[in-house]
């Protein structure tokens, strides 16, 4: 059974930073479709990070430049890096994995099979 328990979320203002970690049990972080999804009242939930197959990694353009995506194996856990945050950056922060590789410079929830409950980021100003 997969299991994604996020951790990290918390109340910021404005500029500051977070870090979210997301620990994956059932599932050994690999090549495969790895990533962050935010997701607010009324809205679709929308891809925020990705981890590519072949390395690379792919963000929203809301947060190209503020946020970095990564991994460690060893701990089998996947980071997310908030900075510079927004008030519009508030939302539960969903970690996912899926069962085939991607890459690309969108994400698709098509390519997600597993979801974790999220960690609650709020921003203030």
């Amino acid at each position: 059974q997969v299991q994604l328990v996020e951790s990290g979320g918390g109340s910021v203002q404005v500029g500051g930073s977070l870090r979210l970690a997301c620990v994956a049990s059932g599932y050994t972080l690999n090549h495969n479709c790895a990533g962050w999804w935010r997701q607010t009242p009324g809205k679709e939930r929308e891809g925020v990070a990705q981890l590519n197959s072949g390395g690379s990694a792919t963000y929203a353009a809301s947060a190209q430049g503020r946020f970095i995506i990564s991994k460690d194996a060893a701990k089998n856990t996947m980071y997310l890096e908030l900075n510079s945050l927004k008030p519009e950056d508030t939302g539960a922060y969903i970690c996912a994995v899926g069962n085939y590789r991607c890459g690309g410079n969108e994400m698709s929830k098509y390519k997600y099979h597993y979801w974790g409950q999220g960690t609650q980021v709020n921003v203030s100003s």
